[in-house]
């Protein structure tokens, strides 16, 4: 059981420190393409079409291959995958590359977290959020690695080839340490590409919930203290801190809440304090309220999409294939939220936006109950 989790906690440590290289040198990536922020805002939707385009494929591959097989090579692919950014020397194959750096994100995410399910499973308690917190401390170890060297102007092919090579040792390690997942006996081979069975498809719409709650928070709350709450552009920054914060504490901490709360009552507290953050952001006109509002979001979504995964890992006889089913309903919210925050707050206002935001995430309460433990 302590080799299944070290590797479960390496592989998801490694996918997160991928995204916090990437995330430190896009304004590099933008200077050496030679693009404007428009352009890269184009660019950068690449990446979630190739993720959500690619995950529900990953089920496929779990039925017919040893789930560990397949984490190491999706992972490996996803390591390797960083480098071609850095390489692109124009704006189309910049965008060509994202879509494949961002299908491989999205395939070693399905395949990961079908592992995880599965040692999950093994080991007899929740150990999901704490993995997902591993991944958010991957991604903050990597991007302080990024800062280091963007302020030391280190060529961005350098800096991502090194780390590349670095992650993608890690991550085999890692992986080897996995236990081998074979597909249930009896199970049909699911469909190569296909929305989540119905036991789950209720499971993926709150997990979009939660990530639209999620994009909310780590897109607009800057912009949110500098435009209603007038906060210096210091302090508006510090929203997105604590907001980030919140999320990598609740998750770690995330396990010992489902253990004494159950899952049903873990997600269901979660949906309240998210809710409540939510609207304690939409009335707030001062810098100190609204950071504890986007804290309170943080904190409230941070555990739905760990366990969302886990209920639709359990639910079903083909796990692989309802958690890339539930991935690809959960992550569009990712790519959803900015735009229709922005749309929401171009008609009306940017308070409203998070009233939207706390009536989706008051769902999660709601529809909590679609988390409990089922019999296959």
């Amino acid at each position: 059981m302590r080799r299944d989790r070290l590797g479960a906690s390496g592989v998801f440590a490694v996918h997160g420190a991928v995204t916090g290289t990437f995330a430190t040198r896009v304004p590099w990536l933008a200077d050496h393409v030679g693009v404007g922020t428009g352009q890269l805002g184009l660019a950068l939707l690449f990446p979630a079409i190739g993720a959500i385009a690619a995950m529900s494929f990953t089920g496929r591959l779990l039925h017919r291959y040893d789930g560990r097989l397949v984490t190491r090579i999706l992972l490996g692919c996803w390591c390797a995958a960083l480098i071609l950014p850095a390489l692109a020397p124009n704006l189309p194959l910049l965008c060509a590359a994202l879509l494949v750096y961002g299908a491989a994100s999205g395939m070693a995410d399905v395949a990961m977290n079908a592992e995880a399910v599965a040692v999950e499973q093994a080991v007899g308690r929740s150990i999901m959020s704490g993995l997902h917190g591993l991944w958010s401390i991957g991604g903050l170890a990597a991007s302080g690695v990024g800062v280091v060297a963007a302020s030391l102007d280190v060529d961005g092919r350098l800096h991502f080839a090194i780390m590349a090579a670095i992650l993608l040792v890690l991550g085999q390690f890692a992986a080897r340490l996995l236990p081998p997942v074979r597909p249930r006996p009896g199970a049909v081979e699911p469909p190569a590409f296909a929305l989540p069975p119905r036991p789950v498809l209720l499971i993926g719409l709150l997990g979009f919930c939660a990530v639209f709650g999620e994009g909310a928070g780590s897109d607009w709350a800057a912009k949110y203290l500098t435009d209603i709450a007038h906060a210096p552009q210091g302090i508006a920054a510090g929203a997105y801190t604590g907001f980030a914060f919140a999320m990598a504490a609740g998750r770690l901490v995330g396990d010992g809440v489902v253990n004494r709360l159950g899952v049903v009552g873990a997600v269901r507290l979660g949906g309240i304090l998210a809710a409540a953050g939510a609207v304690l952001v939409a009335v707030s006109r001062q810098a100190v309220p609204g950071i504890l509002g986007f804290a309170l979001l943080g904190v409230g979504v941070s555990v739905v999409v760990p366990l969302a995964f886990t209920a639709a890992g359990a639910a079903t006889t083909h796990p692989g294939h309802a958690i890339a089913g539930v991935a690809t309903i959960s992550y569009g919210a990712g790519f959803a939220a900015p735009a229709v925050i922005g749309g929401i707050a171009g008609a009306t206002s940017l308070s409203v936006s998070f009233v939207v935001v706390a009536v989706l995430t008051g769902l999660i309460a709601v529809g909590a109950g679609r988390f409990a433990p089922r019999r296959r």
